[in-house]
Order: C-alpha cells, then structure tokens, then sequence
C-alpha cells in the first residue's frame, strides 16, 4: 500500500513533514499548497511534487491523505472540508484555539467517519518510548510523579507571539500531553504560574515566556512542568518518572554523543539546537504510525480527542494564571461524553 499525500503548509514544519513523508517507502509526497509561492515552490523542487491549490488538493482523486501544516486558525475549518471529502487527516497541534471549536470539529469528523491523527510527535521519540516501556513493565512501580523540562532555544518572532494562542497552547500543550502518557491517568486540577522574564516585547504582545505548571490526578499523582522561551545552552528536552519502585529518566540529546577528557576536564558537544533536528526520527515514526493506521484501518492514535484534552489543559492553565487558583479541567471540558482516548495508546 502507499499513500499518496498532499501538503498542506510548507513552512518550517511542513518541510519537517515532507521529509519524514518522502523518506517512508509507503508513502508519496504528490502535491503541497503554500500562500507563500517560494515556500511551495522549494519543497516541490526538493520533492518532486507538484505545486497545487488546497481546493485542487481537495478535490484531486490521487490524494488519499493530508498534513495539515497551516496556521492554526485555519486547521478546524480545513479538518472538516477534507473529512467530507473523504480524505485521511494529519494535523499539527492544536486543531483550534478554543475548545467548543475543537469538539464542533470533531464531530464533523465522526459523523463523516473520517481519519484524524494530531501531531503530538514526543509520543514517538524512542528515548521516550523506551520510557514508556519501563513504566508499562511494571520496573518502577506504580507512576507516582513526572518531571518535564521543555525549554526552546530562543523566542519565536512577537508576530508569531501575537497569533499563536499564547504559550500553554502553543509550547505547553506538548508537555500536556506527555504528562498524560507518561501517567496513564487523566489530570483532575491544573495549576500554573507564568512571567516575563526573557522578552517585554512578549509581554506586551499579551503572553508569557516563562511558565510552571502542576498537575494533579484525581488518584493524587502529580506531574510537573517547566517551560522557558530561552535556553542559552541549546534545546532542552528531558523528562523523569518517579514510580513505588524506582524511577526512570530520559537526558538531553545531543547530535554527536561523545564525551572529551582533557587537562581542561571533561566536555561534550553541544545540544541540539531545535525540535527539527531533536525529533527528527519521532517525526519519521509518526508518520509510520499514521500510514500503519489507514493500512490496517485501526483508529489513527494520538487521536482528535486527544488533541481536544491537551487543548483543554491548556485553558485551565491560561484561567489558572488569570484568576489565581487551581482550575479542575471539568471547568474547561465540561465533561467529554463518550471520551474514548487514552494517555497510553
């Protein structure tokens, strides 16, 4: 079976995900649409594809599939004219910025039975995997707490500041969701603390670059987050998980994992510099799982329901700081009826 697909987005994640599509034996790369003439025009000449308009791309009969990699508040509207049209769905997180609108969306899908998979790569880097492994094993016990530190490199541009749904939505909602699968329960009670400390620019674009956040089940496990917009020394992705009987950690990657010792002490290189080159192998393995699930016909896992509980978590951080208490998600959600996603798919 290959899969042909259309891009739908071809900036810096999109070119992320044309790779990871033109590097699986299964799957074909035909066309990508971009506003940006020279942005298409770069993957295709790269590629091999052809250069098309979305509404060619939704109404070509040599498309099965697409990667949704456009600006976020165009994802739920593009999520539904592509599940009527009877094509298979990724998207990149998150599919919308308020969560009425992600469960309108999501029921479009459901009544149109279509396919829709959301973008939570992390679930699929093996160093996380591999944790995982451990925790499902039963090595450490029982999951008692996790530690997530998740800091970029530098501040994206304000503009992009200004449109992205502030930073529980666009930087946080990663570590949301990794919060749940390593738990494998759901968060009862969300409670966050954010400041400026790296940008004023950010501030007055209304956001924040320095976060913490803690979450709590209603078993009483906790997670913790700690997110910073700025990290000197390179990208910095780890994450420990304390269990009844011991614990389990995953370290910074770096390109070259080498270590000098010299009269000077011992050094390493340096981390690596951003998500593109850190999760280059999840973002391959993710697009292997979605292919996998339109080949066996299993629903495509982390799901839009997924998508619509990290969404959520993220409100009830944004409320969390605004009003200066401790938010139940039930607040946000309002209860999800027939909720079917689990932290450990």
């Amino acid at each position: 079976m290959t899969v042909r697909f259309g891009l739908l987005g071809a900036g810096r994640i999109g070119k992320v995900h044309a790779k990871a599509i033109t590097s699986n034996p299964k799957a074909q790369l035909v066309a990508v649409a971009d506003a940006m003439e020279q942005a298409a025009g770069a993957v295709a000449h790269q590629y091999g594809c052809t250069i098309r308009t979305i509404e060619a791309i939704l109404r070509s009969d040599d498309i099965d599939a697409v990667v949704i990699c456009t600006p976020t508040d165009t994802h739920a509207d593009l999520i539904e004219q592509f599940s009527r049209a009877g094509k298979a769905i990724f998207c990149e997180k998150p599919i919308d910025l308020d969560v009425e609108r992600v469960k309108a969306c999501l029921k479009i899908v459901d009544q149109e039975g279509g396919t829709l998979m959301v973008g939570f790569n992390r679930r699929f880097d093996p160093h996380f995997q591999a944790m995982r492994k451990v925790i499902d094993e039963g090595q450490i016990g029982e999951v008692e707490m996790v530690t997530i530190v998740s800091r970029d490199p530098g501040a994206p541009p304000v503009d992009y500041i200004k449109r992205s749904g502030g930073i529980f939505r666009d930087m946080t909602i990663h570590d949301f969701d990794m919060a749940r699968y390593m738990l494998g329960e759901e968060i009862d009670t969300v409670s966050a603390q954010a400041s400026v400390l790296v940008d004023p620019a950010i501030g007055e674009a209304g956001d924040y670059d320095s976060v913490s956040v803690m979450l709590s089940t209603a078993s009483g496990k906790h997670a913790t987050i700690s997110n910073s917009r700025r990290a000197t020394y390179g990208y910095d992705q780890r994450i420990e998980v304390h269990g009844s009987k011991g614990a389990v950690s995953a370290e910074n990657q770096r390109p070259v994992s080498i270590e000098l010792a010299n009269a000077g002490g011992y050094t390493r290189p340096p981390l690596h510099d951003f998500f593109m080159t850190r999760y280059t192998e999840a973002y391959a393995r993710e697009i292997s799982t979605f292919i996998d699930a339109l080949e066996t016909g299993s629903p495509a896992n982390p799901s839009g329901l997924d998508g619509l509980i990290a969404l959520a978590l993220a409100e009830a951080a944004v409320r969390s700081v605004n009003e200066g208490r401790a938010v139940k998600v039930s607040e946000v959600t309002g209860g999800l009826a027939g909720n079917s996603a689990s932290p450990r798919q």
